[in-house]
């Protein structure tokens, strides 16, 4: 690598990076704690009627885990095994919601022996399998709301109709389960305030209903979705302006005894994650530039396949700028990463780096496909 590259000179990240890799070799994803620290109190500062449940899915790393049960976080599990982790990383069960409205039947025996009794369902033949499995579990019906703008239209596969949600709460009563509220997503990295706005108000008039009908509601899962900036000059609207417009309506809808809660994945660890790679080999083809890097869609980049996300991709070097493409170290073709970068003329060494990279990416990631390791996760202060 490049003196050049390992100029004093350069701003925090910058500075960060070229710490990280006197001591470990690219690729490399950096945690920082003090990030997820910093998401966490800005959830519970500008939400702080919800309780947030992380969504370990977003990444399952055991020290980011740990990082969140020292803050006192909830988790939000979708398998016997994330159960099992949490579990063994301090999370009490009291703490969990088993928020898979799908659950296999050895799943479910596994929550009923670890206590986890809160749990999600979005249809009836789910309710017989947890009643038969997982007796007397308090159970939150998910029903499908407006995903429009989202990233990840999580409506598509789960959610029951909204009108059929009352039905199923009484039927989740007569087979001896504790029908405690209603679940909804919004869709990942949702943009579009009105789709809480509208999913709230659907989810008031269920509260309604249920009432009516004799069922008195005590918990509201507003789910995750909460969007971050994965661009420096993104202009999106902010978390900031979406909790103040989700505390206004969750005010105006609903009574103070209801207990709120979230299931943030992305907005809590996404912030936080720094993947470093370096230019392996480079080549000149189709008028462009063309640079392979020794990390791609198969490792730390599978956010670009499995949650349709688009990184903006920097470097330590400085100068004019070169349309060009950039792919992964795989013999599969289809392991491209961009085929128009901006970037300035790359070396053989050269660093690669992506910011806010945190969530779904090394938690995707194949394990040594082609023989190529996913980047080593190193946490830092």
């Amino acid at each position: 690598m490049k003196k050049s590259e390992f100029s004093p000179n350069g701003n925090t990240v910058e500075n960060l990076i070229r710490q990280t890799l006197a001591k470990h070799a690219a690729p490399v994803m950096i945690i920082r704690r003090s990030i997820l620290i910093r998401q966490y109190k800005r959830f519970r500062q500008y939400l702080p009627q919800v309780t947030p449940y992380y969504a370990i899915k977003a990444n399952p790393h055991p020290d980011v885990i740990k990082t969140f049960v020292r803050l006192g976080s909830h988790f939000d599990v979708a398998s016997a095994q994330e159960m099992n982790l949490v579990l063994g990383l301090g999370a009490p069960p009291q703490k969990i919601i088993f928020a898979n409205t799908i659950k296999s039947v050895p799943d479910l025996q596994m929550a009923a022996r670890k206590r986890v009794s809160l749990m999600t369902f979005d249809n009836e033949p789910e309710l017989y399998k947890i009643a038969r499995h997982a007796p007397a579990s308090r159970v939150l019906v998910r029903i499908k709301v407006e995903n429009i703008g989202s990233v990840v239209e999580l409506s598509l596969k789960f959610g029951a109709d909204p009108e059929q949600a009352v039905f199923l709460l009484r039927k989740a009563k007569a087979l001896g389960l504790q029908p405690e509220g209603v679940s909804f997503h919004v869709g990942s990295q949702c943009t579009q305030i009105q789709n809480y706005v509208q999913a709230l108000e659907v989810t008031a008039a269920v509260f309604r209903e249920a009432k009516e009908e004799g069922l008195t509601l005590s918990i509201l899962d507003i789910g995750g979705g909460f969007p971050i900036r994965h661009f420096d000059h993104e202009n999106h609207a902010t978390f900031e302006t979406l909790a103040r417009t989700v505390r206004t309506e969750l005010t105006r809808l609903f009574d103070k005894k209801t207990r709120v809660i979230a299931e943030p994945g992305r907005f809590l660890v996404g912030p936080g994650g720094i993947l470093v790679t370096q230019v392996i080999g480079r080549t000149f083809r189709n008028n462009k530039n063309y640079y392979y890097l020794n990390d791609g869609v198969y490792g730390d980049f599978s956010g670009i396949v499995f949650d349709h996300c688009k990184y903006e991709l920097k470097t330590l070097r400085r100068g004019q700028k070169f349309l060009s493409t950039v792919a992964g170290p795989t013999c599969d073709s289809f392991d491209t990463i961009s085929l128009s970068e901006e970037l300035p003329e790359l070396d053989v060494g050269s660093v690669v780096y992506v910011k806010n990279i945190g969530a779904y990416s090394s938690a995707s990631a194949v394990q040594n496909f082609n023989g190529f390791a996913p980047a080593k996760i190193v946490l830092t202060d």
